[in-house]
């Protein structure tokens, strides 16, 4: 069955194809034959009684170069298109959430859009996390430096980061004696206005940050490992991290498999949990990555399992 595919995303000409998810969506996508639309989120309105767009019928080649071509732009009612997948990176500031609300809008119409809009706005990667508290490492949120040097104190090594950032931006970590402290904590909570997390350092970090994809609530049998570079704590590939892919294994089962369906049941049918040392420490809603390096090393087509699941819902 031929369908018609809305993919949501920032601007395609800035992203490496060999390495985006949502590339890999989208050359999955034309694998089926679907007829994919390119929309940026710059283009949506509403109309007074519809969410429109101006959208772009794409074709993708698996290549890294002149890897997409356009037709002219369109103005189309969301309502036209079948499936939607929402693949806008964070952060998740005033506009993305507008966006969520205009594509609530065309959901409340009959549009099936992934990941569900209004459990989007409502969810933080990093908070979302701490709905399984018995997966988390001890873990802290305030805008206080005086509160988080305690926690520091009581944990001796921690983890700080913000909470609305990406690819390992902001991280850093902390340590008893470590003289920028007062420092690092101004900043990041930005005199006490911002909120912030801390968590308790994870030494196995340096045997990598594990990459857990579900889709539909079920996690894929492979993940991607992520090492930091040298002297380095943020295994993030944006932030200089090496991945491999490996097996899952029983510990990222079992918190899979506690947390998946009703993550699922919420609207969240494509997901990445982080997993150190068999500690969940984020679970990504906004656009999961790490597909394409998956597909390459397994020969397995993850987008296309999660296209899968999407058009079963559409059948429905």
């Amino acid at each position: 069955m031929t369908l018609k595919l809305g993919v949501l995303m920032d601007p395609i000409e800035k992203i490496k194809p060999w390495k985006d998810t949502s590339f890999a969506i989208l050359l999955s996508a034309q694998r089926r034959d679907w007829i994919c639309e390119y929309i940026q989120p710059d283009d949506l309105y509403w109309n007074g009684t519809q969410t429109r767009a101006i959208a772009r019928r794409i074709t993708v080649s698996d290549q890294n170069q002149d890897f997409y071509q356009t037709q002219p732009p369109r103005d189309i009612a969301l309502t036209e298109l079948d499936l939607l997948i929402q693949r806008q990176d964070p952060p998740v500031d005033l506009n993305y959430q507008y966006v969520t609300g205009l594509l609530a809008l065309a959901e409340q119409q009959g549009l099936l859009v992934a990941n569900r809009p209004n459990a989007l706005r409502a969810a933080n990667e990093k908070l979302l996390a701490q709905h399984y508290p018995q997966f988390c490492p001890p873990s802290f949120v305030s805008r206080k430096p005086d509160e988080i040097k305690a926690f520091l104190h009581e944990h001796e090594q921690i983890i700080v980061k913000p909470l609305d950032a990406m690819g390992g931006a902001g991280i850093f970590k902390l340590t008893t004696t470590d003289p920028n402290t007062d420092s690092v904590l101004e900043m990041l909570t930005n005199s006490s206005k911002q909120l912030i997390m801390a968590q308790r350092f994870i030494p196995e970090i340096s045997t990598g940050d594990k990459r857990v994809l579900l889709i539909d609530g079920e996690p894929f049998s492979h993940a991607l490992l992520r090492t930091p570079g040298e002297n380095s704590v943020r295994a993030n590939l944006a932030a200089g991290g090496k991945g491999k892919v490996v097996a899952i294994d029983q510990r990222d089962r079992e918190i899979a498999a506690a947390i998946g369906p009703e993550l699922a049941g919420r609207g969240f049918w494509f997901v990445g949990l982080d997993i150190i040392g068999g500690f969940l420490t984020e679970v990504n809603v906004t656009s999961p990555t790490c597909a394409r390096e998956i597909h390459a090393a397994t020969g397995i087509d993850v987008t296309g399992k999660l296209l899968d699941a999407l058009a079963a819902k559409c059948l429905t």
